[in-house]
């Protein structure tokens, strides 16, 4: 692996200095870079270990479908994040399984679930910063699933574009109804009902595949419900 793939894993990963040089060598040859498409899926149902994501590049969404096949999305990863979810199979007692799928053109360093196993079973560090990880994730599970359970969606709806503008530094959205709805775990008619009541308020004006943002203390009331 390269030097600059090896400083990521020095930024990222606690464990790092933990570790012995014949482990950090194993880590090394056990890692490489991937390149994921826009709409490509990194982890579906038929690949239920992908391995340990750190995303270099690009963004990822993780989500689960619900019985009836609705799209409900639990987490993204952006920059600097990782993804262990997306090998629970090197993790005891981790058996949430979660799709993955490239927001946009995506590039990631990969672990192998093995390997990853293996150096858990062998180092204490490695095996609590992965639970660290895991806690992280499904903390960030559980309070998407609370919003959804016991918020109203036009709340959601207003949280959702308020967080989405200050993660992107912008007013203008270039999102589609059915997006916003995957990211809520809503249906795009619910959005697009929201979204023309946002827009007789003020808060938005709608375009074709965008949304601009107009009054954000109107939009942060409702946000606070």
């Amino acid at each position: 692996m390269k030097k600059t793939a090896t400083d990521l894993y020095i930024q990222n990963f606690a464990f790092w200095q933990q570790l012995t040089d014949s482990q950090r060598s194993f880590l090394n040859d056990h890692t490489y870079p991937v390149i994921f498409k826009k709409g490509e899926m990194v982890q579906s149902d038929s690949d239920r270990c992908a391995g340990v994501l750190l995303v270099k590049k690009g963004s990822l969404r993780t989500y689960t479908l619900s019985p009836d096949g609705r799209d409900v999305t639990l987490y993204r990863l952006e920059v600097g994040d990782v993804g262990v979810m997306s090998a629970s199979c090197a993790l005891q007692a981790v058996t949430f399984h979660v799709l993955i799928e490239a927001e946009e053109d995506t590039e990631v360093l990969l672990t192998e679930s093995d390997a990853f196993r293996r150096l858990a079973d062998e180092n204490i560090y490695v095996r609590c910063c992965a639970y660290e990880k895991v806690s992280e994730r499904l903390s960030d599970m559980l309070w998407k699933l609370q919003q959804i359970l016991f918020l109203s969606a036009d709340r959601r709806l207003a949280m959702f574009l308020r967080d989405e503008s200050e993660k992107l530094g912008t007013d203008e959205l270039r999102i589609t109804h059915e997006q916003i709805a995957r990211y809520m775990g809503s249906a795009r008619e619910v959005v697009s009902r929201l979204l023309k009541l946002f827009a007789q308020e003020g808060i938005v004006e709608v375009r074709r595949g965008a949304i601009k943002i107009k009054d954000k203390k109107k939009l942060q009331r409702f946000a606070l419900g």
